[in-house]
């Protein structure tokens, strides 16, 4: 006799999920943090419980059959379930205690969080903190972070949102690169030299063509995604690039060029989800950070 699919362990059906959604035994071993052997094992122990084949073994991966097509959406409704049931549990501790995880931007990480996050760690020993950089999204929903430090305000349902400021850019080069190359004497005039920028994300781009420059990939020289490696590179005399003028201004090896020149600002929000944003120790890590950041930024905003 078949067992109920809601009788199955729950770890069972995460990875059930995990393998339907990434098609591999290996990502979903990457994903869960665990071997490919055993992830096979659960598999197999799935659908020798239910008596039912969920993939088919191709080549290249894994392909759901029929019947495990058919159990996905029960299957998410059940992790939908479980994930509303934790951060309710979550929202409702009372410890003013215990592990905060933040995910920030790579550059917002290294030049920005560092010091707000020892006055945290100061302030309130018993709250132990992660900080994750990335360039990539973390799903608040998902627990994958508790709060976010974000460059845009996110539209996902139940996420609480705080606008911090608008982060000044300009544009810079280092002193080495200006006096190799000279100094242009016109905006017109930056265009000509090595740029330093993007190589995958068309971030920049969008910027430079919002200001009515027609840019192309082309226009950069040097390009890279990773913004702390982007930065390094303008530093070190690849060409002219952008950055927060509140680090690039404390930078001796760079020169700001026609700071007078309008440029797009970098909006700084904070994100929570609205359950675990009324856990007292998150509650107080909100708090921290925001005026951590305000009084760090207090000086370059506009």
């Amino acid at each position: 006799m078949k067992k109920p699919l809601s009788t199955l362990d729950w770890t069972l059906i995460q990875t059930f999920l995990t393998v339907a959604d990434t098609g591999s035994l290996s990502e979903a071993a990457r994903s869960l943090g665990t071997s490919q052997p055993t992830v096979g094992r659960q598999i197999r122990q799935i659908e020798d419980t239910l008596e039912v084949t969920l993939f088919h073994r191709q080549p290249r991966g894994l392909k759901l059959t029929e019947t495990g097509s058919a159990l996905v959406p029960h299957a998410r409704a059940m992790a939908e379930g479980a994930l509303a049931l934790g951060l309710t549990a979550a929202g409702r501790s009372d410890r003013l205690s215990g592990p905060v995880r933040i995910t920030a931007s790579v550059f917002t990480a290294q030049h920005l969080l560092p010091p707000i996050i020892a006055h945290i760690r100061r302030t309130e020993p018993e709250i132990s903190i992660d900080l994750v950089p990335t360039d990539t999204v973390e799903n608040l929903l998902y627990r994958e972070a508790d709060i976010a430090v974000r460059m845009y305000r996110t539209e996902q349902l139940d996420i609480l949102t705080k606008h911090i400021c608008d982060i000044p850019l300009g544009i810079y080069a280092a002193r080495s690169y200006l006096d190799r190359a000279g100094r242009p004497d016109t905006p017109d005039a930056l265009w000509t030299m090595d740029l330093v920028g993007y190589d995958r994300s068309d971030m920049m781009l969008r910027g430079m063509r919002d200001v009515g420059l027609e840019a192309t990939r082309d226009w950069f020289a040097t390009r890279c995604d990773h913004h702390g490696v982007y930065w390094e590179l303008v530093r070190a005399g690849c060409g002219i690039g952008f950055a927060q003028c509140r680090v690039a201004d404390a930078d001796p090896l760079v020169e700001r060029l026609f700071p007078e020149m309008p440029l797009p600002t970098l909006p700084l929000w904070l994100a929570a989800h609205e359950a675990m944003r009324q856990t007292p120790r998150i509650r107080r890590v909100w708090d921290l950070l925001d005026d951590g950041l305000h009084a760090a930024l207090a000086d370059s905003v506009s």
